[in-house]
């Protein structure tokens, strides 16, 4: 026997089994990401429902980690909340399970055709959604090819003493030898970053006779446990609160059901058995050419069952699941803002007022949240703090969001019966939302300058940093009075924001002047100075857009 044709067949396989699996999530997501979010953005807040979402959703892009993703954006934006979330997650642990279960139909047969379909599908048609079925097409044929291809190449381990020898260490039969076996299928998980590739590996191994049932059962709790890892890497030096808060959950509720199976592991194996027995499947040690054909079915009920023990489980205990991961999680700074999306609904729409009211407020919001970016930026550059000055992309996609949010349902307000000044007054709205969207895209500038400025150690003189300071300095408090005039429905004195908005223009004149002046006397380096009229052209757009607003509400 060749170890190196044995190693590299069957990383082979693995590689071009991962490869499936991604192309086929790929052009699942493609071809109904749509149709998921809406799901998703509409769920129940039933956490049974939620779960059976979560499952749902999972089982047609056949990635968790893609549907956990999903989640902590809504989450994060205030569309859902932490604990409908939660519940969405264990039914996504349900609906990962079913490419264990593709994987245990005997379809490698079709797998050629299959990449020969997708490939033609990919690569001849105009169409994006036919492209995308290619995807789909393509990536099922090579999940089950790169099956075969480890299958073949651990053939020839079963017939080494030395192999043997070492797969009879993983050994179920205490509870040391459990606990070998899961840590074992738990580290190979982490390092394959897929839960499905290395049950699929198990289940090859386990056809080949070199695991046998209860062992594979073993590995494949650890590889529940290991799946976990992505969401948690995910979060690493990430501010958003509720992705560390998500991410704790999912690994508790998988960590602690594990444990839970391993104290009643034999019982459990004996169910399973009973359970795949009683649906027409043989027994798991028939062989048949030398293979252990059943034993990826069993292996594939295993790994569902224990999902929706564990989701059954969890989904009566939620609430304090929750507090136990709000508890191990990171506790907000002081500059977290909530990121919640305004709830509209047809409660206002037969009084105008009162509609009109009602997303007024949720315009103060979008100020203040515009302002906190604002300030958010130029603290954190201060400190030098590359992660918190990352933060600027959530203040972005929510003033995104609530753009299109209050857009439409202004939108929607102006289409009903309203009067002349009714329809002034959304006009003006209209016109004030968007201009702080147009503040966040200048923030978002700045914030850009400021990374570059700290990844590529471009330096700025002394007079350009205080230059920057003080023209920040005039353009917040020109954001905060709108916040102000805003939230307390106060009409700006248009002569008074006249003479901001020149303040602000004047600075800016000037501080270009000072700093051709530096260029010329070799005070200031190309980047540094290329850096600093793009700050203060931002800075100046943000005043503009200011002006604007205090017109609005003038």
């Amino acid at each position: 026997m060749n170890f190196l044709t044995v190693f590299f067949q069957t990383i082979g396989g693995l590689g071009i089994f991962i490869l499936g699996m991604k192309t086929m999530t790929d052009g699942l997501k493609m071809s109904s990401g749509k149709t998921i979010k809406t799901i998703l953005g509409k769920m129940s807040s039933n956490r049974f429902v939620g779960c059976l979402t979560g499952a749902g959703v999972t089982a047609m892009v056949q990635s968790s980690s893609a549907t956990t993703v999903m989640l902590i954006g809504f989450v994060g934006a205030g569309m859902i909340t932490l604990q409908q979330a939660v519940g969405v997650i264990l039914g996504a642990n349900i609906g990962t399970t079913v490419t264990a279960q593709l994987i245990a139909f005997k379809l490698s047969k079709i797998a050629l055709p299959a990449i020969a379909i997708g490939v033609a599908l990919k690569i001849f048609s105009r169409k994006k959604r036919v492209r995308y079925i290619g995807d789909i097409i393509l990536g099922f044929g090579l999940v089950f090819f790169g099956m075969t291809i480890m299958k073949d190449g651990l053939a020839p381990i079963k017939k080494s003493a030395e192999f043997i020898a070492f797969f009879t260490k993983f050994n179920p039969d205490t509870i040391g030898g459990i606990l070998l076996c899961v840590s074992m299928g738990a580290i190979l998980t982490i390092m394959v970053q897929s839960s499905s590739a290395t049950v699929g590996l198990t289940m090859a191994l386990a056809v080949q006779g070199l695991l046998d049932f209860p062992t594979a059962t073993a590995l494949v709790l650890g590889e529940n446990i290991g799946t976990t890892i992505t969401a948690e890497l995910a979060t690493i030096g990430s501010d958003n609160i509720d992705a560390h808060r998500a991410a704790r959950a999912h690994t508790m509720f998988n960590v602690i059901g594990v444990l839970f199976i391993i104290i009643f592991f034999n019982k459990f194996v004996f169910l399973i058995e009973l359970i795949t027995q009683k649906i027409g499947v043989g027994p798991p040690n028939q062989a048949s050419n030398g293979e252990f054909i059943n034993l990826p079915r069993y292996i594939a009920n295993a790994h569902t069952i224990f999902n929706i023990l564990n989701a059954m489980f969890f989904l009566c205990v939620l609430p304090w699941l929750i507090k136990v991961a709000i508890f191990l999680s990171p506790k907000p700074s002081k500059e977290e803002h909530s990121f919640k999306l305004p709830q509209f609904d047809n409660r206002f729409m037969d009084s105008t007022i009162a509609a009109v009211a009602n997303a007024q407020s949720e315009i103060t919001t979008m100020m203040k949240a515009a302002s906190n970016a604002l300030e958010n930026v130029f603290n954190n550059q201060k400190e030098n703090n590359l992660n918190k000055l990352n933060n600027y992309k959530r203040y972005e996609d929510y003033l995104d969001s609530m753009q299109k949010e209050i857009i439409s349902y202004l939108t929607t307000i102006y289409q009903g019966d309203v009067n002349n000044t009714e329809a002034k007054d959304i006009s003006n709205l209209i016109r004030i939302t968007n201009n702080i969207e147009r503040i966040g895209d200048e923030i978002e500038k700045i914030a850009f300058r400021y990374i570059d400025q700290i990844e590529y150690k471009i330096t700025l003189s002394d007079d350009a940093i205080k230059n920057i300071d003080e023209l920040y300095s005039v353009v917040k408090e020109f954001t905060e009075l709108n916040v102000s005039y805003l939230s307390k429905r106060k009409t700006w004195n248009l002569q008074e924001a006249e003479r901001i908005e020149n303040k602000i223009d004047a600075l800016r004149e000037e501080m270009r002047g000072e700093h051709i002046s530096r260029l010329r006397q070799g005070k200031c380096v190309v980047d540094g100075g290329l850096m600093f009229i793009a700050i203060i052209s931002s800075l100046e757009k943000i005043g503009d857009y200011n002006f604007s607003i205090a017109k609005s509400l003038s």
